[in-house]
């Protein structure tokens, strides 16, 4: 996998009126690479995932340094060198406008062409997300298409321009497991047919252990844990993915009762003093709560906790109290 980046962030703060919901995130994105986001509601996931796009929400001052191969123009680039997959397809597509119309129409603003042409790659790109009968089903609308239908519909609009980034934000949310994997398995090979990088923003550890390069851990608007993705979910550092990670089923007795991470995360602005997660963590010190950890280079990646050589190797068992007795 090449080295250099492709989107590089630096700093990236979003607040809202004064109070930052995302707190100086660093990370980069290179060529063709899988860069999952992760953490629970309220991280900061999808806030980072849309400033990349310049679709930061109204009312929200986003500072710090956005790059796409050296430009910083990123709302120029939106749908030519960078796309979204958004969350929710239905409301995403235009209802009063036939589906294939709106990618034809994205198309046209890449592009100067014929709409004959246009309506052609609208319809190749259906055809190639797997949608039957595609010249015909690019004449509905998007209530006539099933709802897998219409997430590969939003797929195709994401890749038909050939973008070199695409941004999918939580795209398998609410979705059944075997509609969760169709939908992945079209992304990635839309993906990997357009040669583009793919920001992966989503809260399903097992869609990151299966998909993802690298994985981005967030809490409370800031970077966890940075890192190769099988390496961090194999041997956490940061305490909280260690939690994460031990929350999910796990093979062994069948009553055995399912770890839990105690209390919720902070709300932006009711953060405490020092780190964000020393309320909830079994390693916390008086260090912890009087000093924010930052991110620090540690057994292969970035973690920011004061005490990332005390987690063991079960990480789990520190929030399961029947594996730590």
């Amino acid at each position: 996998m090449p080295s250099e980046a492709l989107l590089s962030v630096r700093d990236l703060r979003i607040s809202f009126d004064g109070t930052e919901a995302v707190r100086g995130v660093s990370f980069d994105v290179r060529p063709r690479e899988v860069l999952a986001l992760v953490g629970e509601s309220g991280a900061g996931k999808s806030l980072t995932a849309r400033a990349l796009l310049g679709m930061a929400p109204p009312g929200a001052t986003v500072s710090g340094e956005i790059r796409l191969d050296g430009s910083t123009d990123l709302a120029a680039l939106r749908g030519r060198r960078i796309s979204l997959v958004p969350q929710d397809a239905l409301s995403a597509l235009s209802p009063v406008h036939p589906v294939g119309d709106q990618l034809a129409a994205a198309v046209r603003s890449v592009h100067r062409v014929s709409r004959r042409e246009a309506r052609a790659r609208a319809v190749a790109a259906l055809e190639r997300v797997g949608i039957p009968d595609a010249a015909r089903r690019a004449r509905a609308h998007p209530h006539e298409y099933s709802g897998g239908m219409r997430q590969r519909a939003v797929i195709a609009m994401a890749t038909l321009n050939q973008p070199d980034l695409v941004v999918a934000d939580e795209p398998t949310t609410a979705l059944d497991a075997e509609r969760r994997e169709q939908v992945l398995r079209v992304l990635s090979e839309q993906r990997e047919a357009v040669g583009a990088a793919l920001l992966l923003v989503t809260h399903d550890l097992d869609v990151v252990r299966d998909h993802a390069d690298r994985v981005l851990v967030m809490y409370a608007g800031r970077t966890s844990e940075l890192g190769p993705a099988q390496a961090v979910l194999s041997r956490p550092r940061a305490p909280y993915t260690a939690g994460l990670l031990a929350c999910l089923p796990q093979d062994g007795p069948r009553r055995r009762r399912l770890p839990t991470l105690p209390g919720t995360p902070p709300a932006p602005g009711a953060l405490p003093a020092g780190c964000a997660f020393a309320p909830r963590c079994p390693l916390t010190t008086h260090r912890c709560r009087d000093e924010e950890p930052e991110p620090r280079e540690a057994h292969g990646r970035l973690v920011a906790c004061h005490h990332a050589d005390r987690v063991p190797d079960d990480a789990a068992a520190l929030f399961d109290e029947e594996r730590a007795a």
